[in-house]
């Protein structure tokens, strides 16, 4: 059973290094399902143990953070925003600096893939609007966006499932992570700016001929007064997920939205994949060969509680495997980490997936959105700014945690 355990086990995170599985068309949340089926038609797992192997309080966090975001959209207010910033009449440069501070900031507090995807399709419109070349300003966008969600706990899916995991204050967090991911933004900005210099140009196009979206500031304002309700929340002792329960209900009680609408807006593939990785890993778990590698792993002194380990193995695993199921499998073997290292993983993983493409969800969908738009994104001209931008916010980072305590060098 073991070896069929590890052998499912193997094929599935091959299959989230990949995208897919050549020549068939299933994503990374069918293969988490399939293998999840096969462990239990295998019997390595029972269908009453998938409850408790399920972190359900990550779960509601990331349901009731798309609620609110579904709130955000039906107001228009993503659209707006995208265009708002395609059409100002500002220079090239300065629509790069404010198309960094919007995303980054948005990813903050209303989670990144969130983000990138409603956006992404209006910016691409008002920049091809405006005879801009949307390609520098999308990779500003994800790259923005991850930097951003690096400051919060509820800035990105990983960081909400660390979050939980270490029982981490909402506040405490941003103020350990927030100086980083700023700098992390600094970074994004510069080195698109540099790295597509002299690109950056005026077509010479109409802004007349992009009209901007209908903005319904009732539901805008709905939205923003159950955000700071949110954050006013985040600093009281109510269990986080139990508050951004509440907010989501709130959120379904409308006389002009309908709750089928707003609840279609979830990302329900996004929570089909947490719930079978958690159930994958569990059955792992159950073999006993995780503990054993922690033990062996200990004696080595290998544990990634420590710069030196973390920060390579964060890039590898988030630009390899992605940053979301690398930090869930982490934690699954990874008992009572340190609460400094806990925040290390937060920043460096995140920051890590600006690297490539497929080192974050944001920066895929990012992609997909803009192809679909007919504005083609390549992994080279990514590279070109992700790598520089990457090693730059990393090494800040890292010298961040060092200075500050929070992680030892080695």
């Amino acid at each position: 059973m073991t070896f069929f355990v590890l052998a499912v086990f193997t094929a599935t995170y091959a299959g989230m290094a990949l995208g897919r599985f050549p020549g068939l068309r299933i994503d990374r949340t069918g293969i988490a399902l399939v293998a999840l089926i096969v462990l239990l038609a295998g019997g390595a797992v029972h269908t009453s143990e998938i409850a408790g192997a399920i972190d359900f309080p990550t779960l509601f966090i990331l349901f009731g953070l798309m609620i609110l975001s579904a709130q955000f959209a039906a107001a228009g207010f993503y659209d707006w925003c995208a265009l708002r910033v395609a059409t100002a009449r500002r220079s090239p440069l300065v629509l790069l600096a404010v198309t960094v501070a919007v995303s980054g900031g948005l990813s903050a507090v209303l989670a990144n893939d969130v983000v990138v995807f409603a956006m992404t399709p209006m910016l691409c419109v008002g920049l091809k609007g405006r005879g801009l070349d949307p390609r520098p300003y999308l990779i500003a966008l994800a790259g923005a966006a991850n930097a951003g969600s690096a400051a919060t706990l509820i800035g990105n899916p990983q960081n909400i499932v660390i979050g939980q995991v270490g029982g981490l204050d909402f506040w405490q967090f941003a103020g350990a992570c927030g100086v980083p991911a700023l700098f992390g933004l600094v970074c994004v900005f510069v080195t698109v700016a540099l790295i597509w210099r002299g690109r950056l140009t005026v077509g010479g196009l109409s802004l007349d001929d992009v009209p901007l979206p209908q903005l319904d500031r009732w539901q805008l304002g709905k939205a923003l007064l159950a955000t700071f309700a949110l954050l006013a929340m985040f600093g009281t002792a109510m269990p986080h997920e139990i508050g951004v329960l509440l907010i989501a209900g709130a959120m379904l009680i409308s006389r002009q939205l309908g709750s089928r609408d707003m609840i279609g807006m979830v990302d329900w593939h996004l929570l089909v994949l947490f719930a079978c990785l958690f159930s994958i890993n569990f059955a792992l778990k159950q073999t006993g060969l995780p503990a054993d590698a922690v033990a062996y792993l200990a004696a080595a002194g290998l544990l990634p509680d420590s710069l030196a380990v973390m920060a390579p193995l964060s890039v590898l695993a988030s630009n390899t495997i992605g940053n979301v199921p690398a930090v869930v499998l982490l934690l699954a073997v990874w008992h009572q980490p340190p609460e400094g290292a806990l925040y290390g993983l937060a920043l460096l993983s995140t920051l890590a997936g600006n690297l490539m493409i497929l080192g974050s969800l944001a920066n895929i969908i990012v992609v997909e959105r803009a192809q679909s738009m007919g504005v083609r994104l390549g992994f080279v001209e990514h590279a070109r700014c992700g790598i520089p931008m990457t090693l730059a916010s990393l090494a800040f980072a890292c010298l961040w945690l060092w200075g500050t305590g929070l992680m030892p060098l080695k």
